[in-house]
């Protein structure tokens, strides 16, 4: 099998078809450089720097709905966005919320799986498929790269559905708190810009269990409500374990 059809059978098979830090950003990338503002030559360090162009978009904003025609990919410069599908009986299932260098819309197929929306003000450089597939032809080892991203991407969403089928409410806030310090390496301060209802989309609860639990995790002293949507964690390894290893 070739790299690019692996790289397409992983996304597919592993909706919603995001990377988490597929490629890590850098210091040179067109971070808030304007409305539609070119992105800077390619540079070494970061294969994809050279392609297609930024947007800033504001919050709430949507960058692509479900069934649109996928003919980008995109990759999350600043902000926060949140992906998600209409179950059929009309409720959301909020699939995933990316950050800077996470990427969208890499499932090979000929409409995107999902819908994608700015949590917070975001700028996100959207790639040609064209020149996203160039690139990878020209460049194996970025390929290659990519591959293991997609890898990783399907062992998430495995984690997702057992976060879903088989955690108490209490475990799923659990885990996705210390997920989100993960990101960050590990800090205790962490930005939680979505709302109580997004969380609650995300993992399967209510919007009532959530706040009840982020209630429950404050008065036991793991977690402080800080101003600006922050949160931190008081205690990471109770977490933990209360995630259940996440």
């Amino acid at each position: 099998m070739s790299t690019h059809a692996a790289i397409a059978a992983h996304a597919n098979r592993a909706v919603p078809g995001y990377l988490v830090s597929a490629l890590a950003m850098t210091p040179n990338a067109a971070i808030g450089a304007g409305v539609d503002a070119a992105i800077q030559p390619r540079n070494p360090v970061d294969p994809l720097a050279g392609l297609g162009h930024s947007k800033v978009y504001e919050r709430e904003a949507t960058v692509f709905s479900e069934g649109d025609a996928a003919g980008s990919v995109f990759r999350v410069i600043s902000g926060m966005v949140r992906l998600y599908k209409m179950l059929p009986d009309g409720r959301r299932q909020i699939i995933g919320f990316l950050q800077a260098g996470d990427m969208m819309g890499l499932a090979f197929a000929a409409q995107y799986l999902y819908t994608a929306e700015t949590v917070t003000a975001t700028t996100i450089q959207r790639i040609p498929r064209l020149e996203l597939d160039a690139m990878m032809d020209a460049q194996p080892a970025f390929a290659r790269k990519l591959l293991s991203a997609t890898t990783s991407e399907l062992m998430a969403a495995q984690d997702q559905m057992v976060l879903l089928g088989r955690k108490t409410a209490v475990e799923k806030v659990a885990t996705f708190l210390m997920r989100l310090s993960d990101r960050k390496g590990g800090e205790r301060a962490i930005d939680l810009p979505m709302g109580r209802s997004d969380i609650a989309d995300h993992l399967g609860l209510t919007t009532e269990t959530v706040s009840r639990t982020m209630t429950k995790l404050k008065s036991t002293r793991l977690i402080r409500i800080l101003v600006g949507g922050k949160l931190e964690l008081l205690d990471r390894e109770a977490l933990a374990d209360l995630a259940g290893g996440f």
